[in-house]
């Protein structure tokens, strides 16, 4: 397990698949909100490859977020569209209804630049969120990403076009925390 100050990353263990499709992926506003495409019901047996971990897969790595006291679920990370050749790759995460709000988004990506960084040895790590996601930004821009343009009316979400705001963070203008 990678772990933050507050959180742990680890792998997708069965008994979360449940729990993650219930409290984020089955929310049609944070879903639509989340993801880039249009939202839609899953099965209870769906093989979703946003919930189930495909292990030959090297370009996208997904993460069940803990709580270090205690270990408790609050959540999915993940690192996804990964290029070894330019050494880049984009940042998510998604936390718990019951897990907003108390810091742990700052630490997730925290965590993940970690893993980006000193594990994959990356040099740019990239984040797209929507405008008015305010926990997002702060959580990015907290970890030192930069806000580096806006994409004006990029997602469609809930009937309505919304802007996205781009932001990096470079390996040499990282500054790990203590448990990095």
């Amino acid at each position: 397990m990678l772990s933050g100050g507050k959180v742990g990353l680890r792998a997708r263990h069965e008994d979360d698949i449940p729990i993650l499709r219930d409290e984020l992926y089955n929310d049609v506003v944070n879903a639509s909100r989340a993801e880039g495409r249009p939202w839609r019901p899953m099965t209870p047996d769906s093989k979703d490859p946003r919930l189930f971990v495909d292990d030959k897969e090297h370009g996208h790595v997904p993460f069940s977020v803990v709580e270090l006291a205690g270990g408790t679920l609050i959540g999915a990370a993940t690192l996804w569209g990964i290029d070894n050749h330019s050494r880049s790759a984009h940042i998510g995460l998604g936390l718990l209804p019951a897990a907003r709000g108390k810091g742990y988004g700052t630490d997730v990506v925290a965590a993940l630049c970690t893993y980006g960084f000193v594990v994959r040895g990356l040099h740019r790590l990239q984040i797209e969120t929507l405008s008015d996601n305010a926990a997002m930004l702060g959580s990015a821009e907290r970890n030192g990403f930069v806000r580096e343009g806006v994409l004006r009316s990029s997602a469609w979400v809930m009937g309505e076009f919304m802007d996205e705001v781009l932001l990096g963070l470079l390996a040499k203008d990282w500054k790990p925390g203590p448990g990095a």
